[in-house]
């Protein structure tokens, strides 16, 4: 079993009289997780299913005592697919409040119903988590550090899910199928989209322009929306983890891009299963978006379970002068360039250096990224 970075860490936080919530897309290993922690924490446990309409028919505006009663003796209670529970966030305040000797992990399979319904009422009271697929630093653990650098092609073109780890050789038929399945579920239940298709033609447009600036106008123009509705369905991509945004990076010059954004996917095989491309990278022509896309998102996994905090950006100006990655750690800047052959010519903006001196610029390779991701 691939041992799961945050499991310490969610141990940890037991019995701190606050709830732990765990969001994380669908098929990423919520249920493998809390499953396992239950196991490690040797406490009776009693597990909810949201998928159950009587589950959810309980838990939806219970009193104290009922709450109770439904618990039990178990001094952990997991509460799998929260988001569906309509009001959760004071059902799990109620908990929290009148049974405070009981353990809760409630997990989601996106922000769109949690974040709304537990941020008030859990204010101060709640422990958050993010799950993703499967990050490189825990692969390295699990297996071998030098197995896993070998396999670093396959893991940008077919990602990171567990179950595509899991199974080699069935990678392509997988990724159709969770793209299919399970890609867009959240969004079309719970936010009543109108348009699916519309949905994955916005994917598909941004697959196409990972690692360079996104307009929402030329987005609209490619799939045919206004600007509203596409910011609209982006922020709901966001929320169900399926892509994530950077923005531009600016303080000082007049030339800088101060509004420009850059949209990035959680995991590589969702973005090339979109656009159907499972080439090695000898036949392709965006080895380098594909390599830019996977080490931001294995950076920012690292960044979010280790409880290192920093603000994300990238830099450009109107002349085309750029740093792929920046991080704003305890004030100081941190600018990252990512090459994936060590021949590629690098260029390093003069400018950028003169107006942030300080600034510590580093080269990520296919040599050196173990350290930038662990």
């Amino acid at each position: 079993m691939i041992e799961r970075t945050i499991t310490s860490s969610i141990l940890s936080d037991f019995h701190s009289g606050k709830v732990i919530i765990i969001t994380g897309s669908r098929q990423v290993g919520k249920t493998t997780l809390t499953r396992e922690i239950a196991k490690r924490s040797d406490l009776k446990y009693k597990w909810f299913n949201a998928d159950e309409p009587d589950i959810r028919t309980w838990l939806t505006e219970p009193t104290s005592t009922q709450l109770k009663q439904l618990f039990g003796d178990a001094s952990l209670v997991i509460i799998d697919e929260a988001q569906r529970i309509k009001n959760i966030g004071i059902t799990l305040k109620l908990a929290v409040e009148n049974i405070p000797d009981v353990q809760i992990i409630a997990t989601g399979s996106s922000a769109l119903g949690l974040a709304g319904d537990i941020n008030e009422p859990l204010t101060g009271r709640k422990w958050e988590y993010s799950l993703y697929p499967f990050s490189f630093k825990e692969l390295s653990l699990s297996f071998d550090l030098t197995e896993e650098r070998r396999l670093i092609e396959n893991r940008m073109i077919y990602g990171l899910y567990p179950e595509i780890v899991n199974n080699p050789g069935q990678e392509i038929e997988l990724l159709n199928s969770l793209v299919n399945s399970y890609l867009f579920k959240d969004i079309l239940t719970m936010e009543k989209v109108r348009k699916p298709m519309l949905v994955e033609k916005i994917l598909q447009a941004l697959a196409f322009q990972v690692g360079s600036e996104v307009s929402f106008n030329e987005l609209g123009r490619i799939v045919g929306a206004d600007n509203q509705t596409i910011e609209r369905y982006i922020d709901l991509l966001q929320k169900v983890y399926v892509v994530y945004s950077l923005s531009s990076f600016s303080k000082n010059l007049r030339n800088e891009l101060k509004k420009s954004r850059k949209i990035y996917f959680w995991d590589n095989g969702i973005r090339n299963s979109l656009i159907k491309n499972f080439n090695p990278l000898s036949l392709r022509n965006d080895t380098g978006p594909l390599w830019e896309n996977y080490l931001i998102t294995e950076r920012l996994k690292h960044l979010h379970y280790s409880k290192k905090y920093a603000n994300c950006y990238f830099w450009r100006t109107s002349q085309q002068q750029g740093i792929d990655y920046i991080e704003i750690r305890d004030g100081l800047v941190h600018a990252y360039e990512f090459k994936w052959s060590d021949t590629d010519r690098l260029r390093i903006p003069k400018t950028f250096l003169s107006a942030y001196p300080g600034t510590t610029l580093k080269v990520i390779t296919r040599n050196n990224f173990v350290e930038f991701l662990t």
